[in-house]
């Protein structure tokens, strides 16, 4: 063995990682983002544990009662109605969230496979595809929620649909714009190559190289998918009773906010705990993604 050769030892040698895993590793890394998570998930456990966990039904009042701060018995209050105010924050949370992750699945769903055609195929396709979105654009979202809900009903399911079908145009330009980068690269020359059609190499090719992108959007989407929910309860256009949602009891806690100020504050710290969460998990994800933002690169296998 020559002098200037050397033997390296396995530990020495530096292991090859997956793009997913060095991703994870990094964003196990920002404490604010993994703080964010876990009290999603906390909340998560809350509202689908919700009939076992809250001290009353929904729906129970008791009007002698009417009004009242924390106690032994109603641990944040109860409201006018008597009604007991952890438990309607509780339900209230199976509302906002599934509201949340509802709308943001059918954005993604549009906003994804529109975004992916319009920048896969380009030219005249793009271009009438995107004078499309200019021209929603100028529509203002809200009222055109409102009149969905007007014509078709206060509807949980419709509720759902109509704010999804405004928020998914945002993702739809920022898919096209993934999608426009990568189509010329080698990988998916060699797909159209071997013969793969176009709609196969959207959904095999295309789309799976922009989960990144769309990942941190989704964290970003559902804030405010949450709060436009919370906008249309406090207009009276969203759940309507005896179902409650944090919208709806900010709504009632802001009408009665100078003498029971503790209906205001409960649904108003558990909206912006969850916001703030799902801001510092969407900003952790896209450091963890984002190539640009390694600071020691490690070979991909």
């Amino acid at each position: 063995m020559k002098k200037h050769e050397k033997n390296f030892s396995a530990e020495e040698i530096e292991q090859g990682t997956s793009l997913w895993k060095d991703s994870y590793e990094r964003l196990r890394k920002n404490k604010l983002a993994m703080a964010g998570g876990v009290v999603l998930i906390i909340l998560s456990i809350i509202a689908l544990l919700a009939p076992w966990i809250a001290p009353y039904t929904y729906e129970s009042q008791n009007l002698e009662l009417g009004a009242t701060g924390p106690s032994k018995a109603h641990w944040l209050g109860t409201d006018i109605l008597g009604r007991d105010l952890l438990t309607r924050l509780i339900y209230g949370s199976r509302i906002s969230l599934s509201v949340g992750l509802c709308a943001t699945a059918i954005s993604l769903l549009i906003g994804v496979f529109y975004g992916a055609v319009s920048g896969y195929y380009g030219k005249k396709t793009d271009t009438i595809m995107m004078r499309i979105i200019d021209i929603m654009y100028a529509l203002p979202f809200t009222v055109f929620v409102i009149l969905l809900m007007v014509l078709f009903g206060r509807n949980f399911i419709l509720l759902f649909v109509a704010i999804g079908a405004v928020e998914w145009l945002t993702m739809a330009r920022i898919v096209r714009g993934q999608v426009l980068s990568i189509k010329k690269q080698e990988f998916i020359e060699a797909a159209i190559s071997i013969g793969l059609s176009q709609p196969k190499i959207i959904l095999k090719h295309i789309i799976p190289n922009v989960l990144g992108p769309i990942i941190v959007y989704i964290t970003l989407t559902i804030p405010n998918v949450m709060l436009l929910e919370a906008f249309l309860s406090f207009l009276g256009l969203g759940i309507q009773p005896p179902m409650s949602s944090w919208g709806i009891l900010i709504k009632e806690g802001a009408d009665g906010m100078e003498e029971y100020p503790w209906l205001l504050m409960s649904p108003g710290i558990a909206l912006s705990t969850t916001l703030f969460s799902l801001n510092f998990l969407g900003d952790g994800l896209r450091d963890a993604l984002d190539p640009r933002t390694y600071k020691k690169q490690k070979p991909y296998i």
